[in-house]
């Protein structure tokens, strides 16, 4: 009767703990400010589009004009001399939102969105881009009835801080503000991601003071994927390898392919403003993340 008891309770258990954190298909939503922002979460991407069935969409804020500067090596495949001011500006919006969507398709992104704001040049100040650079009404606005139409379960940007470039704290800024203003009920959870190596022991950040939403005050709400996961035959593989196609893609780009094999570890800080009540579904998440999906398979020695 004992044992009749602890199994039905086990069963119980088992079915309550499904119906609290289900294994549904994540929706996601990467907000980056330029093309090449991509690749800090391509790996995660990855695999939520192909091991978790997941939908992951990009909004890009930026059309990338301001990345003319090492587009050197590219002006032969592109036919343009792109390190020219004016050339570049007029020609890199459609070059770059072409590599983005070839890049894209390795990993598996479903929609694209843009908005097209100035990318006028390399600035840490947060305050220029804000108040004189994008049209920042337009683009929360967007941002808010995108999620609210699509329902996104996550929006993914990079870490805002002060020595990155100000269009990505930017970005972030902006999708923390537009998502705060909906109802609670609708919010996705907003993730800072960044990547680092194995070896990094500082994982301190706290946020911008001058832009709350940004704030980060629990070090136990880290996530991270492991690009060096291996897998494959004698685990000769891991996850690099598709960070650095997507990287590839990225013609334009000329600095952007000496990051090849560059940064071990995903990760993905949550931010305060968050709802404390879906912290299990996001461990849940990056717990999936970690399972190796492909078939182990033995080969004979000849």
């Amino acid at each position: 009767m004992l044992k009749k008891s602890l199994f039905f309770y086990l069963i119980l258990a088992f079915f309550s703990q499904s119906q609290l954190f289900p294994q549904t298909e994540p929706k996601v939503l990467v907000a980056i400010a330029h093309p090449d922002d991509d690749a800090v979460f391509a790996a995660t991407v990855y695999k939520i589009s192909f091991d978790l069935n997941g939908s992951v969409d990009y909004l890009l804020i930026t059309n990338g004009e301001g990345g003319y500067k090492y587009s050197t090596l590219s002006e032969r495949i592109y036919g343009l001399e792109l390190t020219d001011e004016k050339t570049g500006r007029e020609n890199l919006p459609q070059i770059r939102k072409k590599e983005l969507e070839e890049g894209g398709a390795i990993i598996g992104v479903k929609n694209y969105y843009y908005l097209n704001q100035k990318d006028h040049k390399y600035t840490n100040d947060i305050d220029e881009v804000l108040d004189s650079v994008w049209n920042v009404t337009y683009v929360k606005n967007f941002i808010s009835d995108l999620v609210t139409k699509n329902k996104y379960d996550y929006i993914f940007v990079l870490l805002p801080t002060y020595t990155t470039h100000a269009h990505h704290s930017s970005t972030g800024i902006l999708v923390l503000e537009a998502v705060n203003n909906l109802d609670k009920d609708v919010r996705p959870v907003v993730l800072g991601g960044t990547v680092r190596n194995l070896n990094d022991t500082n994982y301190f950040y706290k946020g911008l003071k001058e832009y709350p939403l940004t704030s980060f005050t629990n070090d136990s709400l880290i996530f991270q994927f492991d690009r060096t996961q291996k897998f494959g035959f004698n685990d000769r593989l891991n996850y690099k390898i598709i960070v650095n196609w997507l990287i590839a893609e990225h013609k334009s780009q000329g600095t952007m392919q000496l990051l090849m094999n560059a940064g071990d570890l995903e990760t993905y800080y949550f931010f305060d403003m968050n709802d404390k009540a879906k912290v299990e579904q996001v461990k849940k998440l990056f717990e999936r993340l970690k399972e190796n999906k492909f078939p182990k398979k033995e080969y004979d020695e000849n």
